[in-house]
């Protein structure tokens, strides 16, 4: 793939986002800003850290994989943040294929964690409160469709148990201002996205797409909590 190619994606997306930053700076269409995040509790049903070091995965779907990626790769214990896509079959886990939103494919991240140093549950509280809102359905700010959707794709039934849980748990509290979306499914095979995604956010922290969108969920980890981040 050309360098013109790997850029198509960029293009599309500072064309399309552009506009609302001019008329918005960052509001779409009355839908919450990217910038903003919810304080949230900590999940009352988590597995407890493991005494001894070991690596496993969680695979986060929610909105555009950059910003998500960019997230978890600041998250004490997360050896590595992988985007990619989940929810389709092999032949279409392409990035054209995936942006029409008729794969079933999700833009994901696959996270690498040691749960000895970061539990499960404390991964789903960066990600319900920094990494995206859960109240958007089939989208996140300025990008719409299936394959932005607000999806947990858990590998055990720990994973399952947890995020169910911790799901009701919010929903009771009613911390959002709108019904949490976020599908809770098993996961199908994880696939890569194409290098030239990877690391997208802390390579091009000057695209106005970046920039408005994914760099204040960066921060808002740090501001928001501090002690899980790197």
């Amino acid at each position: 793939m050309n360098e013109q190619s790997k850029d198509w994606t960029a293009y599309i997306k500072i064309a399309i986002f552009v506009p609302f930053l001019l008329v918005g700076l960052g509001l779409f269409f009355g839908h919450a800003r990217a910038s903003d995040a919810v304080t949230i509790p900590s999940p009352a049903v988590d597995a407890p850290l493991a005494a001894s070091s070991s690596t496993q995965t969680a695979v986060f779907s929610g909105g555009c994989f950059w910003g998500v990626q960019a997230v978890f790769q600041h998250v004490k214990g997360v050896s590595d943040a992988t985007s990619g896509y989940t929810g389709g079959e092999a032949s279409t886990a392409e990035y054209e294929m995936v942006s029409t939103g008729s794969t079933g494919h999700a833009e994901s991240v696959k996270v690498t964690f040691d749960p000895s140093q970061v539990s499960y549950g404390q991964l789903l509280k960066v990600f319900f409160s920094v990494a995206h809102d859960p109240t958007q359905l089939n989208r996140q700010g300025p990008d719409e469709g299936t394959q932005y959707r607000s999806m947990i794709s858990y590998a055990n039934a720990d994973q399952e148990r947890i995020a169910n849980a911790y799901i009701a748990q919010l929903t009771q509290a009613k911390v959002f201002h709108g019904r949490i979306v976020t599908q809770v499914v098993p996961l199908k095979t994880f696939y890569p996205a194409e290098a030239y995604h990877q690391n997208y956010a802390t390579l091009h922290p000057d695209n106005p797409y970046i920039a408005i969108n994914d760099l204040p969920k960066v921060a808002h980890l740090k501001q928001m909590l501090p002690q899980l981040y790197k």
